[in-house]
């Protein structure tokens, strides 16, 4: 009996755990390059029941039957499908539209390709490059930058933005005194370089043309998400990552910002489906706890 209830309380704390992430998704609707997350949930191992020594010439054991234990939230995946991109007409403001292919593979809707022979391949995606407080490189699609007062292309939390040569970009520009104050006019090309308003190309500290680091990540399931909008690689997956290639079909748009790609109507759905299933769990460990309440009160007594 006991069995039944830890099965509906693991079916509890499953719900429980997709009600959390497609709450997160919905809060997330308006955040500029939020992932929506899905919940996988999966049973646990099924064991083998046996009786042991139930009767005289019985064998040592009998088998019985194979029981499932329960349910269990594996993990959170995030959908890395291209939210819809909004203009915003802020020179701080970009958006990567991309539509990287893989030869032989033909991408749904979800970025995602499953072969004749069963193989499942996941369309690659393109990320901003950004160096937390540590000075790690982490990736992001949300791309509303602002500039600090060091010149220094940062995001919505501070952390800047990195560009091809691995080192932070700076927009400073040099004044009639020699001043150096921020640039705010300026102008970024389809590949990610930056230019003055005539067109010509603008200069880092180190004298180099400065240009986004646009990373291409093979597998974006393999992404962590570590909050913020920001995601990391583990060391084993590192060779996944590579700075976009001209060939690549990534192009990094300026004055728009991709938005979410949450579907509000069926975050709903999701969110309602969730809850009537905790509700049918809770009713099962109520029922056995009933159950235990009248073996013990009224049972017991006899």
């Amino acid at each position: 009996m006991l069995r039944g209830l830890y099965t509906a309380a693991s079916g509890m704390i499953a719900q429980q755990r997709r009600h959390d992430i497609v709450t997160n998704n919905i809060a997330n609707i308006n955040t500029p390059g939020f992932k929506q997350g899905n919940a996988i949930n999966r049973s646990f191992p099924e064991m083998l029941v046996a009786r042991i020594r139930n009767g005289q010439g019985e064998p040592a054991s009998v088998p019985m039957g194979r029981i499932n234990t329960g349910v269990l939230a594996e993990e959170n995946v995030s959908l890395h499908a291209e939210g819809d991109v909004q203009e915003t007409n802020n020179p701080f403001d970009f958006a990567l539209i991309s539509n990287i292919q893989v030869p032989g593979a033909f991408f749904d809707a979800s970025g995602k390709y499953v072969g004749p022979d069963g193989e499942r391949i996941i369309q690659p995606q393109a990320f901003f490059t950004i160096m937390n407080a540590e000075g790690e490189l982490r990736y992001s699609g949300n791309g509303k930058f602002s500039v600090d007062v060091n010149g220094e292309l940062i995001d919505s939390e501070g952390h800047r933005v990195v560009g091809q040569d691995g080192q932070p970009i700076v927009l400073l520009q040099t004044g009639p005194n020699g001043e150096r104050t921020p640039i705010t006019n300026f102008r970024i090309t389809k590949g990610g370089m930056f230019t003055d308003i005539d067109g010509q190309p603008l200069d880092g500290p180190g004298g180099q043309p400065l240009n986004l680091l646009v990373t291409r990540v093979e597998d974006p399931n393999k992404l962590v998400r570590e909050g913020n909008g920001l995601y990391r690689l583990n060391e084993n997956d590192a060779g996944i990552a590579r700075q976009v290639i001209a060939t690549d079909e990534v192009e990094v748009r300026q004055g728009f910002i991709e938005r979410s790609n949450v579907d509000p109507s069926q975050s709903m759905v999701d969110m309602m489906a969730a809850l009537r299933a905790y509700e049918a769990n809770q009713k099962m460990v109520q029922y056995y706890d009933k159950s235990m309440e009248k073996a013990v009160n009224d049972i017991g007594r006899v």
